[in-house]
């Protein structure tokens, strides 16, 4: 018998049968041994909460059955009995829930025959914690009601926990008022609870008033006031306020810095984020898992992915979240393949995937990925029965139709039993991405009629979609009524879409002037459209005021220099066209070499202009040059405008050297 286990015989309160179930428990048990103290109710009380809190129902069901055969421990005597009574009726109370077993719950509950304030928030904490929220609050609405029990701060806390969305936000109003009604705001847990709750339901002015109404603060009353402040996006003032904590008599904890990290993160404050990062290493903290992973996040989402790596690569232990942050930053930063290999990893290490890490990889996958290797992921989510998640749907869908499948998308779109504005936006996308403008506008139309309401991202796919089969009139519709009939404010993406639409079909200078009118400032994607549309129509004055005007952004890019020597070698403006040339090389702005691929039988083939790199190359040329000979014989002329570049003076035909014709061939492209 093991001398931490103190066992009554039923003459000092414990029934032989308890003593039995006693040494039971502690042997299918993982707890430590228990003492208990003299008071048998009271160690009673501790066997039912060791049971709740291991969900040994079985057991606490038993004990529950040797407690009705005391009657002492049942039935009201003098007041210590009474007393002792309570605490094991709520400790029945409390066990039943903790399992699960709300029925059970409230039929104690029910056969209770004294109950106090603790046995009420009991109840009403088993549903709610249980996920029956009605239930839970009816039974608090039905002890205010009795008028025989005062709630106290665990009751409105218990009850403001489950405050969490828009439609509770009459139910955490009306809970304030009783605070105030009470004088519990004096009390710091119930104003943290308070303020955890407003942010919660999104009234983040609600939260900070309580915040700033409070006489005294702790640790977490600070901490709950960056983090929601920061969860509901409003970082710079969470920022502002972890500084302003620095000079408060309150030490922040673990958890402050990760709020402060996440509203970083919010900002893209990269400058900031090292100096928390600092700090933490200071105070130990840099080796906890959720700080590794939020600094891996901000970095990421800085640009500054090399610190991240460093990050993920210096951890002592990597879990899912953090492998899913670091795949995610290396997918946002557009380094696909690392992103790729690092999903690899995971799968090979038995690290448990779950949806949320299968929809951003599937993001990665663009035109020049491996379709082979998207398909192998389709394979892993119908085998771990992700099929059903709507995320992961339309990642399949997004992932198909960028690889080129859109037969594919189709076919997953159909598959989704509930679809909601995600899967539609995808869809449209995918037809829109493959130049199939008016069945993209029809599924708009079907999207409508299954009662689900548009989104900004939907916007987008149709200003594109009417791009790209030239219906301005259509697409400046739909521009005009994301503002006046669903109250969206157009995003730059918006803008650039519309700047394409107009530029794409020939109107050069009213997309200028819609540039001009704009009330914000144009970024690189504004300058980027209309510099694309000034391209294929060879718009040179117009085209120039675009370079120049994306060259004031990004002084280091060389696709406007590039862009606009092509429209200057489309109207035969050569000493321009050398202009340009000698000032992004003045500028020392290298072009970036064009790649084209293919992928036969699970290889990615990749090849650039005069390519020799390929060990098929003098095969691949040779049969080019064999194609080319048969267009000419068919008629074809090509369009000497862009080859000058690779041909010296007037020559224009055909050298029967293999270099020629392969560099000639890819300036074609």
């Amino acid at each position: 018998m093991n001398a931490g286990w103190i066992f009554l015989n039923p003459k000092s309160g414990f029934p032989s049968y308890l003593s039995c179930l006693l040494f039971h428990f502690r042997a299918f048990s993982s707890v430590k041994p228990l003492r208990f103290p003299v008071n048998p109710a009271r160690g009673i009380s501790l066997l039912l909460s060791t049971c709740g809190r291991e969900g040994n129902v079985r057991i606490g069901s038993s004990i529950h059955a040797s407690v009705l055969k005391d009657p002492e421990l049942v039935y009201l005597g003098n007041q210590s009995n009474t007393r002792d009574a309570l605490v094991v009726w709520n400790s029945l109370l409390t066990m039943y829930a903790r399992c699960g077993r709300t029925h059970d719950a409230a039929q104690v509950f029910d056969e209770m025959p004294m109950k106090d304030t603790v046995s009420w928030n009991s109840i009403v904490s088993g549903f709610i914690s249980n996920g029956n929220f009605k239930m839970g609050f009816g039974y608090f609405k039905e002890m205010m009601g009795t008028g025989s029990f005062e709630f106290d701060h665990a009751s409105l806390t218990t009850i403001l926990s489950a405050c969490d969305g828009l439609d509770f936000i009459m139910i955490n109003k009306m809970m304030h008022g009783l605070v105030i009604l009470s004088g519990l705001e004096r009390e710091i847990a119930v104003s943290n609870a308070l303020i955890t709750s407003y942010f919660r339901c999104g009234c983040a002015n609600s939260a900070r008033q309580v915040f700033d109404e409070m006489v005294v603060r702790n640790v977490i009353s600070w901490t709950a006031v960056i983090s929601g402040l920061a969860q509901n996006e409003f970082c710079e003032e969470s920022l502002d306020l972890f500084v302003k904590m620095q000079g408060a008599v309150v030490e922040p904890n673990y958890l402050t810095y990760l709020s402060a990290l996440l509203a970083c993160s919010g900002m893209k404050a990269l400058g900031e984020a090292r100096q928390i990062h600092g700090i933490v290493w200071k105070l130990g903290f840099h080796s906890d898992l959720c700080i590794e992973s939020a600094l891996m996040d901000v970095y990421s989402k800085c640009g500054s992915v090399q610190d991240a790596w460093q990050m993920f690569e210096s951890a002592e232990v990597l879990d899912t979240i953090a492998m899913t942050v670091m795949l995610v930053g290396f997918a946002q930063n557009e380094y696909e393949e690392e992103a790729l290999q690092i999903f690899v990893k995971m799968v090979k290490a038995g690290v448990d995937i779950d949806p949320d890490v299968v929809s951003s990889i599937l993001g990665v996958f663009g035109s020049d990925t491996l379709l082979a290797l998207g398909k192998q992921v389709h394979s892993l989510i119908i085998k771990k029965g992700f099929i059903s998640n709507s995320f992961v749907c339309n990642g399949l869908i997004n992932m198909y139709s960028k690889c080129g499948e859109l037969e594919e998308s189709v076919e997953i779109f159909g598959s989704i039993a509930r679809r909601n504005s995600v899967s539609w936006n995808s869809i449209i996308a995918a037809y829109a991405r493959h130049g199939n403008g008016y069945r993209a506008l029809q599924l708009y139309e079907e999207m409508r009629s299954d009662g689900v309401d548009p989104t900004d991202v939907t916007f987008i796919s149709l200003l594109h979609a009417c791009s790209h089969v030239g219906l301005v009139n259509k697409g400046m519709e739909f521009f005009e009524s994301m503002q006046s009939i669903y109250g969206m404010t157009p995003r730059m993406e918006h803008y650039a879409a519309v700047v394409d639409l107009l530029g794409r079909a020939g109107l050069i200078s009213e997309a200028k002037s819609f540039i001009e009118g704009l009330p914000v400032k144009p970024d690189i994607l504004i300058w980027q459209a209309l510099l694309g549309a000034c391209s294929i129509h060879g718009d040179a004055e117009i085209g120039k005021y675009a370079a120049d005007q994306w060259l004031l952004i990004s002084s280091d890019n060389p696709v406007p220099f590039v862009l606009l020597a092509n429209i200057y070698s489309s109207r035969g403006r050569w000493k321009e066209r050398a202009r340009t040339i000698r000032k992004m090389k003045e500028t020392g702005v290298a072009k970036e070499t064009g790649t084209s691929w293919i992928e036969i039988e699970k290889e990615v083939h990749s090849f650039v202009v005069a390519d020799q790199m390929h060990p098929r190359a003098m095969i691949i040329y040779s049969t080019l040059l064999e194609l080319f000979r048969h267009m000419r014989d068919e008629g074809y002329v090509p369009d000497n405008r862009f080859i000058i570049y690779y041909m010296d003076g007037d020559e224009k035909e055909f050298s029967a050297d293999l270099q020629d014709t392969s560099e000639l061939l890819c300036s074609m492209w």
